[in-house]
């Protein structure tokens, strides 16, 4: 009896999973003590720590792992986000900066990948750097290739995607309060300024409570609607990405992801006020490891060669994005002063 309950598909396929879930679990926990004593965003350091043990995604007992949490892992940390927003949090900010938001986050994003054309790349490399830099840094990086279809560069895409990102957030999070007090914006103004223009969340936050907590909790609010608007570009990407597979005759993927989908139930159940405290910061943390473990994962399953090749291009295309999207933000909100 014992042997047929151990031959079960489903105990064999937990057999084969977790040598690389294990691997991908102690990197991530490396990952964030060092992230820890360092200041250096735990998503980038995740990223190398995971390049640099990419010899064990090749054939062997960890690959099935590292892929399963490279993608199914990534997905559930994905849709767990959903926890971090409700409605009231939205409506609390005003129309005049979630308009600030609606229009940054679409005006970046089609600009993006209308230069990545004019740049020599396919506008999907600009839906994933302009998208990455508009809405999340790292987590929206994660959440657009999710859903983009596989291509044999998209995880040198990604991984590019995600350092840039990250690295370009941490010089924002160290400038752009100065730029605020130099430009003279009050508390309420720079907080609204900061959470529209820095790409990551953890950014947000030391960027906005090192000019006031006023401009904390402000940029914190209108960060998390730019989080909200994952769901209806992941939607975009989706339908992107559905009409480019029929017109090339292959296989069409859902129009709605499973992780998308469970975002917005989740974003739903959270507004209404019924999630217990506990769950949410529960969730936030669970979401939060899935992701550390699947851009470990992501890393493991890329050599450095690969990053090197990618040029300068990509590198100006995304400086190009984090500028425009600062100007932009400091336009609107000069107009809805």
């Amino acid at each position: 009896m014992l042997q047929a309950a151990l031959s079960t598909p489903w105990v064999v396929g937990a057999r084969t999973l977790t040598p690389g879930l294990l691997g991908c679990a102690v990197a991530g926990t490396a990952a964030a003590f060092l992230a820890e004593r360092s200041g250096v965003p735990i998503m980038l350091i995740a990223l190398l720590l995971g390049m640099a043990l990419n010899f064990l995604s090749g054939p062997g007992l960890c690959q099935p792992g590292i892929d399963f949490t490279a993608r199914q892992v990534l997905r559930v940390g994905i849709a767990l986000l959903g926890l971090r927003i409700s409605l009231a949090q939205v409506a609390a900010l005003g129309w005049g900066p979630v308009g600030l938001v609606i229009v940054c986050v679409a005006l970046t994003i089609a600009v993006s990948m209308m230069v990545a054309r004019m740049m020599g790349f396919e506008s999907i490399f600009g839906l994933l750097t302009g998208g990455a830099t508009a809405i999340c840094g790292a987590s929206a990086a994660l959440a657009l290739a999710a859903a983009l279809p596989a291509h044999p560069t998209k995880d040198r895409a990604t991984l590019f995607t995600v350092i840039g990102v990250s690295t370009l957030s941490t010089v924002a999070m160290l400038a752009y309060p100065l730029l605020s007090r130099a430009l003279g914006l009050d508390d309420r103004a720079a907080g609204i300024f900061l959470g529209a223009s820095i790409h990551d969340v953890a950014q947000v936050v030391g960027a906005g409570y090192s000019v006031s907590n006023e401009a904390g909790d402000v940029a914190i609010l209108v960060k998390l609607m730019r989080v909200a608007m994952l769901l209806p570009v992941i939607v975009f990407t989706a339908m992107l990405t559905r009409a480019r597979g029929a017109a090339a005759g292959g296989e069409r993927p859902p129009l709605l992801p499973w992780f998308a989908v469970a975002f917005a139930a989740l974003v739903a159940i959270n507004s209404t006020g019924w999630v217990p405290h506990a769950v949410q910061v529960a969730g936030n943390d669970v979401s939060r490891w899935c992701l550390i473990a699947s851009i470990t994962a992501l890393g493991m399953k890329t050599h450095l060669k690969e990053l090197a090749a990618v040029g300068f291009k990509p590198v100006a295309l995304m400086l190009g994005e984090t500028l425009f999207l600062a100007v932009l933000a400091l336009l609107l909100l000069r107009a809805i002063a």
